[in-house]
Formats: C-alpha cells, sequence, structure tokens
C-alpha cells in the first residue's frame, strides 16, 4: 500500500531508500577511462578522483545494451546499472579486454548502497558524517557543493564509505555506497540523524513524477538514448569513438535529431485509473504509442504515465487517449519533468 508520509519524506524532509537491489560493477587498473572511452557514450577520459557521468552502453547499430552512473573515486570506478543487466555487461566488458590493465568485477553482493533523498538529505547526511568517528569529515557546506556523481571517500566507524551526489528522485541526494557488512550499521546511523526509511513503491512515484526513465522500463534493447531524450545527459558530442557512435551522429546531424518515436509525459484526468505499462495511446483511430511507467501522483492529484508516442505527437498539450482495459481515457502530452524541484519548494512554501 502507497505511503504517504514516506512520500511527504522524499518531498519535504529526508527519505532513505535502499538501492542494494541495484548492479555495481567496480574497474580498476590504469587503462580503466581510456578502456572505457571506446565503448560508452560519455567523456570518460575527462573523470578525475571525485567526479562522475551517466553513460550508455549501445550496439553498432546505436541501440542500448545498459545505462549506468559512472564515479571515478581515484582508485577505481563504480559502475551504477540496473541488477538485470549487470552480469551482461560486465562479460561484455571483459570480452574486449585484451593487452589493457583492467580488471572488471562485480561487486553487486559484496557492496551495499543507501539512497538519502528529499531538501533535508545534505542535513541528514551531514550529521551522520560531520562527527568524530568521519575521517576527514563531511559537512552541510560540502555535502551540498558536491554536485551530481561527485563523491568522496571518507572512513566512517572504520568502515570506507563512499558518498555520491544523485538527483534521481528531484532534489539533490545522495548514495552511501559501503561494505555489505557494515550497512544495517551505517542505516541506523542514518535513520537517527532525521531519515524516514522509503519503500521502493514509493520512490518509484517519485521518479516517474520527475520524468526519469529507467532501463527495462522505460529503456530497452530497441531504443535509441535520443528517443528517451537523454542525450543531454549521457552522450558527449566532442569526445572520440566510441561503438554506435555512428548512428547518434547521423541522427544528430542529418537527420536534425528527428526519430521516429520520443519519450513523453501524459497527464491524465484526476477521476481515471492508473495506466498499466504497455497500455496503447491513440490519436483518433491511430494507435501512435505505448506507456512504459505510470502513478498516481500525489502532488499533481492525477494519474500520471510515461510512454513513447509517434513524432507528430511530442508537443505539449497535444490531447491524446489512453486504453486500459475497457477504458477510453483522455490524456495530455506533458513536459517532463512532471513536478520540478523548484515546484516541489514553491509547494512547501504555500502550505
Amino acid at each position: 500500500m502507497f505511503s504517504l508520509p514516506q512520500y511527504r519524506a522524499l518531498r519535504e524532509g529526508a527519505g532513505l531508500v535502499n538501492r542494494s537491489a541495484r548492479g555495481r560493477l567496480r574497474l580498476t587498473g590504469q587503462d580503466r577511462r581510456d578502456y572505457l572511452q571506446g565503448l560508452l557514450t560519455n567523456d570518460i577520459t575527462a573523470l578525475s578522483a571525485g567526479s562522475g557521468c551517466y553513460a550508455c552502453l549501445l550496439t553498432a547499430q546505436g541501440r542500448m545494451i545498459a545505462d549506468m552512473y559512472i564515479v571515478e573515486t581515484g582508485e577505481a570506478i563504480l559502475m551504477d546499472l540496473e541488477a538485470e543487466v549487470t552480469a551482461r555487461v560486465g562479460a561484455h566488458f571483459e570480452q574486449f579486454v585484451f593487452s589493457e590493465d583492467v580488471e572488471v568485477v562485480d561487486v553487486s553482493a559484496s557492496l551495499a548502497a543507501l539512497g538519502i533523498f528529499g531538501p533535508l538529505a545534505a542535513d541528514v547526511v551531514g550529521r551522520v558524517f560531520n562527527a568524530p568517528e568521519a575521517d576527514p569529515p563531511i559537512g552541510l557546506t560540502d555535502l551540498e557543493g558536491l554536485g551530481v556523481l561527485a563523491s568522496r571517500t571518507i572512513s566512517w566507524r572504520g568502515a570506507a564509505v563512499t558518498v555520491i551526489g544523485r538527483d534521481d528522485l528531484g532534489e539533490l541526494g545522495f548514495d552511501l555506497v559501503v561494505a555489505a557488512e557494515h550497512a544495517d550499521l551505517l542505516a541506523r546511523a542514518v535513520r537517527d540523524a532525521g531519515a524516514v526509511d522509503v519503500d521502493s513503491s514509493v520512490a518509484e512515484v517519485r521518479r516517474i513524477e520527475q520524468g526519469r526513465p529507467i532501463f527495462g522500463k522505460d529503456m530497452t534493447e530497441d531504443t535509441i538514448p535520443l528517443e528517451a531524450g537523454i542525450e543531454d545527459r549521457a552522450i558527449s558530442l566532442t569526445k572520440g569513438c566510441y561503438v554506435g557512435q555512428e548512428i547518434i551522429i547521423r541522427v544528430l546531424h542529418r537527420g536534425h535529431g528527428r526519430v521516429a518515436r520520443r519519450l513523453v509525459g501524459l497527464t491524465l484526468e484526476p477521476e481515471a485509473a492508473v495506466p498499466a505499462r504497455g497500455a496503447a495511446i491513440r490519436s483518433g483511430d491511430r494507435e501512435i504509442g505505448t506507456v512504459t511507467s505510470a502513478a498516481l501522483s500525489p502532488a499533481l492529484g492525477r494519474p500520471i504515465a510515461m510512454g513513447y508516442v509517434h513524432r507528430d505527437f511530442v508537443e505539449a498539450g497535444i490531447a491524446v487517449v489512453v486504453l486500459a482495459a475497457d477504458q477510453t481515457m483522455p490524456a495530455v502530452v506533458t513536459h517532463l519533468p512532471f513536478v520540478s524541484a523548484v515546484e516541489a519548494r514553491r509547494g512547501r512554501a504555500s502550505q
């Protein structure tokens, strides 16, 4: 059952989301950045210790194999990705290691990740790590200036903790990556500092409100990154060659970025049902797309959805209908995100 108090923690306070079920790869060796540069869509060689980026692994046809969040700690690259594709991606990387000094290890089981999100996330994390048991301590100012996918590694009660800036659920938040055997102790400290446990289903609602596509739902092996609208975050236009680049550049330069379909937001009427994944989207008698993710938005008081539609129907304000079981529900194409961090702050200020 959906928990409104947990949702409010993410929007008004600090929510603790256990993200340990995601996959994690660790790449070491002095050639790790150069090696990934030819495989991934973003500029990996530009990373320095404490920085990171979002990127995709593509086929030669420009289709997605996976997306991932990459953090260069100075000692290794930590890669966060969907659990379902971790083994395949790890095997893919290992397949192309020849003489390079690179080692790829799946650390999904040995490392845990705790996500702290919400406008008070920095306060909570600061209370935990700006203390004698943290070396070096991290204060509120440090955390607020950390930046998305920037990181710092500290020792806390004898355990190494990598603090990573994240913005998946709206306001700047943090992933705390720690050895699995220390995760419960760290989670207790985060709760004691004021965070509220948040179920993954509640975090999913906030993800959809933010219009953040995830691989396996809103992106699949048939998806070109440009269709999902992630090119600004995931693709470098100034780096050298990578697998799939030819297709991406061809669409961007010769096709002026036009793809056959695009991921859009859909806002439904308040009384409508939440459509299921795969529900058809229609305009008149024409089927123009399908729903990929949907939720009832507490912030908007109505169902919202993300889905792919034909490129002729991507402009905000276009009226469509969504088919769910025996219902035909009116919907309006909507810019993403549905609820931005700015809107969330305005909403809190008016309460």
